[in-house]
């Protein structure tokens, strides 16, 4: 007698699981190569639950709906229903294999499908690859040496940031004048080796600083090269090619630069009136608006201190936790890391430019600064998991709160594109991470060590998302306008980006 549920519906009966080998082999501490036999009586059950579905209905020229001989419905539906087991088979084993295995997998199994066929006698095997998370043992994490960077922030900092917060806003005036560190340029590009063409790079604005950074590569003397240059001139010199560049006969190399210079303009920064200052983000007058030049400040500081104390915990930890990482895993986690990073410092209040320049200089070595972040991860991770620490709600408002601080975007939309984006996983990553760490300075000894505020160093350089090696740039970021560290309510149009 079959079973019924309250509203009067036959209940579904659960499915057995599949009997079956499973064989796995560990070629890597990442990787796990799986052999999997399902023996022929299970093959068969799922075929003849599939033809016990399949008859009742099957439509064969001659017969009535449903009224077709089973075996002439096995031989005319054959491969259909093959393929349809087949499929039934690799998701309910894959399935069975994952949950009952002791590895914790971190992507999909990678196999090839259509290789794959139901023998018409015999056992059904299949193998695949995965990758999983390696497996060490925990380093003993209590009580280590730690010395934490601390930066002070005073007057001549916040003079600096807030003149660049300005110049987002500053008039622009093209001027016959020589140029000199500081001004912007409107040029073009044109980077080639032995008289072969490698890429041009359309009109692009930049600050004339000493180094001048792509996305594979940097111009060192750019502001060296540039300075005194007028409207029309051309300046010729060289790029290097970075390490992590994807042509890899170019790594390191020098290649030829050729920058045409469009327009000089001279910038001059808006007067803090009133009516400004009530514009750029509703500022009662200019000490508010210092007050939160130095907010944005100090939490740059503070990720400084946290990326600090972060390599100084893993580099403490690393020697009991040595594992290789597949080529394959860092490959595909390498955008993921730079946007995940690039959410964490719009979150500390870095502006475009810094974020820039941290772009370009991870895309220049985008394989060891993925490795370094991907060993960093597990190794955390395997600690929260021991210490059950995970990110609750009131974490996640925290972090879109300060998101959200920065432009006058609500936290609810700040969500909702992070969500649309995929990206609350790497915000649940930044503060299960962020914790840990919080943990292990506790228990730690700590010694302070003043440092100086190297912004200045930092700003002598500016980025632009171009690829010398490629005609066409790759994409860099995705956009997050809303998470600009712009003061809230500045809708101006931002002129320094292109003048």
């Amino acid at each position: 007698m079959s079973t019924s549920t309250e509203a009067g519906l036959p209940e579904e009966r659960e499915k057995p699981p599949i009997q079956l080998d499973v064989k796995v082999e560990s070629p890597q501490a990442c990787l796990r190569e799986v052999i999997v036999t399902i023996p022929e009586g299970e093959v068969q059950r799922y075929l003849r639950e599939a033809y016990d579905e399949l008859v009742p209905e099957a439509q064969v020229p001659g017969f009535r709906s449903g009224r077709a001989p089973r075996k002439l419905v096995e031989k005319q539906f054959k491969d259909r229903v093959s393929d349809q087991v087949k499929g039934s088979l690799l998701m309910d084993s894959l399935s069975q294999v994952t949950d009952d295995q002791d590895f914790s997998a971190i992507g999909e199994p990678d196999f090839d499908y259509d290789s794959i066929k139901i023998p018409d006698s015999g056992d059904f095997k299949f193998q695949f690859q995965i990758e999983v998370r390696p497996e060490f043992e925990t380093p003993d994490w209590k009580g280590i040496e730690l010395t934490k960077p601390v930066e002070e922030i005073g007057d001549p900092e916040i003079d600096e940031s807030l003149d660049r917060v300005l110049s987002r806003y500053a008039s622009m005036e093209a001027t016959d004048e020589p140029a000199k560190l500081g001004d912007k340029l409107l040029i073009t590009g044109e980077f080639s080796q032995d008289g072969k063409t490698l890429s041009e790079m359309d009109e692009e604005g930049v600050t004339l600083e000493a180094r001048l950074s792509f996305s594979d590569a940097v111009c060192e003397n750019f502001g060296e090269l540039m300075e005194g240059v007028k409207e029309g001139e051309v300046r010729k010199g060289k790029a290097k090619i970075a390490d992590g560049a994807s042509d890899e006969s170019l790594r390191g190399t020098e290649i030829d630069a050729s920058f045409r210079v469009v327009e000089v303009l001279k910038r001059e920064n808006p007067e803090l009136t009133p009516s400004f200052l009530e514009e750029l983000g509703d500022f009662e007058d200019e000490q508010e608006l210092r007050s939160f030049v130095r907010d944005s400040l100090e939490r740059q500081a503070d990720y400084r201190t946290q990326q600090a104390l972060r390599r100084n915990v893993v580099e403490a930890l690393a020697g009991g936790a040595d594992f290789d990482l597949p080529e394959s895993l860092v490959q595909r986690q390498t955008l993921r890391e730079l946007e995940r990073k690039v959410l964490e410092l719009r979150r500390s209040g870095f502006d475009e430019d810094n974020i820039r320049r941290f772009v370009n200089a991870s895309k220049q070595n985008a394989q060891v600064s993925t490795e370094a972040a991907l060993r960093e991860h597990f190794i955390l991770e395997q600690i929260a998991e021991e210490e059950a620490i995970d990110a609750d709600e009131a974490d996640y408002e925290v972090e879109i709160d300060l998101i959200a601080q920065q432009s006058d975007v609500p936290a609810r939309r700040v969500r909702a594109r992070l969500e649309k984006q995929g990206q609350m996983d790497a915000l649940r990553n930044q503060i299960v991470e962020r914790k840990v760490i919080e943990k292990i300075v506790e228990v730690a000894k700590v010694t302070d060590e003043k440092v100086e505020n190297k912004s200045g160093d930092e700003n002598s350089e500016f980025a632009v998302y171009h690829s010398v090696l490629a005609a066409k740039e790759e994409a860099a970021i995705p956009e997050a306008k809303y998470e600009d560290n712009t003061p809230a309510g500045a809708e101006k149009e931002k002129q320094a980006d292109k003048n």
